[in-house]
């Protein structure tokens, strides 16, 4: 039987499995308690609590929809995977064989090949399937710039709903792209990683899509590890922005596919509160979620519709 494979991060259910989460993020090496605590205060922001809610957090309930979406449109079976949380990878290749899997199409939602995030996940994936793999794995290593993807964000983007913002062309006003950075030590040396240049490829194909030229872009999310990390930053971005004349910014970020802390923390409180700091109002379009566009782009790399 051929089935589907959709890996995501994973995010916990709870503020007390944050430290049990940053261990897996961080392959074990974990993170001090002063990260942890703080990681906890912006989860609680957004509405993740000490007991486990009615509807699990904003990451993994849109990625079981959008698991649940992808199941209407084509004939094989569509399982979901965390690297970082449950339902995490292993036990889920062990349901999979256990239901009579023999291969499988895997897709990770985070459109941008990095090592730090699609390689990890194929790592985990290669671990559980062992040395002689009762499943045999296709696995897509991107999709930056899958045509329905980039209609999908440019979709978004032209329906930004604030009152006080609209997307013209001929007037003065900022779209600032952004994808999560990585440590820049990613992106050196002879074997570079393509992630930087396929998220601003992304940002380009979506700008040139909605008929956008005055945009820019920024990476976002920046770890608190040891290393220099990828920038511009936002808040560097949006001072420039600022200084050239700007007061009205939209913020797309096209490096996620779904509403997480990422997006609901660190651009809808953090960077809105610093824009309004610097004398910028920002609006962000609605994330991809469930767009439909969204699930035809998945379900076209899956290679097999109804």
């Amino acid at each position: 039987m051929h089935a589907i494979l959709l890996l995501a991060h994973g995010t916990p259910d709870t503020l007390g499995e944050m430290k049990a989460y940053l261990d897996l993020v961080t392959s074990g090496r974990g993170v001090p308690d002063h990260v942890v605590e703080e990681l906890q205060h912006r989860y609680a922001e957004i509405g993740l609590r000490e007991e486990p809610g009615p509807e699990p957090p904003h990451l993994t309930r849109w990625t079981m929809r959008q698991a649940e979406l992808l199941r209407t449109k084509i004939s094989e079976p569509v399982y979901v995977a965390m690297r970082n949380w449950k339902p995490l990878i292993a036990p889920v290749i062990e349901q999979m064989k256990a239901d009579g899997v023999t291969s499988a199409r895997v897709l990770c939602l985070a459109p941008q090949n990095s090592r730090t995030s699609i390689g990890l996940y194929k790592r985990d994936l290669v671990k559980a399937l062992g040395e002689t793999p009762a499943i045999q794995i296709d696995f897509v290593e991107g999709w930056h710039n899958h045509p329905k993807l980039i209609e999908a964000f440019a979709d978004r983007l032209l329906h930004t709903r604030v009152p006080q913002i609209s997307i013209d062309v001929n007037n003065k006003r900022a779209v600032l792209f952004t994808a999560h950075s990585v440590p820049s030590r990613t992106v050196q040396g002879d074997n570079p990683d393509p992630y930087a240049d396929e998220a601003k490829d992304t940002a380009a194909l979506v700008a040139q899509k909605a008929g956008i030229n005055d945009w820019y872009f920024a990476f976002q999310s920046q770890g608190a590890s040891g290393g220099p990390w990828l920038g511009p930053t936002v808040e560097d971005s949006l001072r420039s922005l600022k200084d050239r004349g700007y007061d009205e910014v939209v913020l797309h970020p096209i490096g996620f596919v779904c509403d997480h802390v990422e997006v609901l923390y660190d651009i809808d409180i953090n960077f809105q509160q610093f824009a309004k700091e610097i004398g910028i109002r920002l609006s962000r379009p609605e994330s991809l979620n469930d767009h439909p566009l969204l699930i035809e782009a998945l379900a076209d790399l899956a290679g097999s519709r109804r």
